[in-house]
């Protein structure tokens, strides 16, 4: 898997469409991208409508908050194709998200669900968000397109990200990308979920979670 080269300036607080993003290495940043037929555009304008949300909304401001649950709701409903419940698709993208683990950037949790995905990471030095996130999603739709006999665009371009605060924001985090399976329905223990970190256990001896970064 190919297609990053590092970038030297990360861009700190930027806007690509309609959502902020904050890039810097060594922030930890929870990241949700989907499947450009997951949530019709049209959708979500008539939500930013009806919310008052505009380019300038900042991202901690309650309307935006709304709006982004109404996405998740949408998303973890199951619409559109849901090309990832097919376990040789949703392998592609495990495995394009742990290629560079702990080359390019750290990954500390993951899920890929039928028509979105969630993953945590850590960027190092060099590796800006939007280049890892173009890095992703160019090598999976090509590799699926090509498993699947399809053409078009795969992934919606925008993505949303947060950047972790403290150590309580980091493990109510992973606790929600983790049991995202669990709130849509799809599996009883987030465990249970083939394609997601919570299959393996980070506890290390001391009972710390050994995915917080120190």
């Amino acid at each position: 898997m190919g297609g990053v080269t590092s970038a030297p300036e990360p861009k700190g607080w930027y806007s690509r469409g309609n959502l902020p993003h904050f890039d810097a290495p060594g922030v930890v940043q929870s990241i949700g991208f989907r499947l450009a037929d997951a949530v019709p555009l049209s959708l979500v304008e008539m939500w930013k409508q009806q919310l008052q949300v505009d380019r300038d909304t900042p991202a901690n401001d309650p309307r935006m908050i709304g709006l982004r649950r109404k996405i998740d709701r949408y998303e973890d409903a199951g619409h559109g194709s849901c090309v990832l419940r097919d376990h040789r698709t949703a392998t592609i993208v495990e495995k394009a998200l742990l290629h560079f683990d702990r080359q390019r950037y750290g990954v500390i949790a993951w899920c890929v669900m039928p028509n979105h995905v969630h993953v945590m990471i850590e960027p190092y030095e060099g590796f800006t968000l939007p280049i890892i996130l173009h890095s992703w999603k160019s090598y999976t739709a090509k590799e699926i397109n090509k498993l699947l006999r399809k053409r078009g665009q795969f992934w919606i371009e925008e993505y949303h990200d947060r950047y972790i605060r403290n150590e309580r924001h980091f493990h109510s985090m992973v606790a929600y990308i983790e049991n995202n399976p669990v709130k849509a329905g799809l599996c009883q223990e987030a465990r249970d979920w083939a394609f997601s970190s919570a299959k393996f256990n980070p506890r290390e001896d001391g009972g710390r979670d050994a995915r917080v970064p120190r």
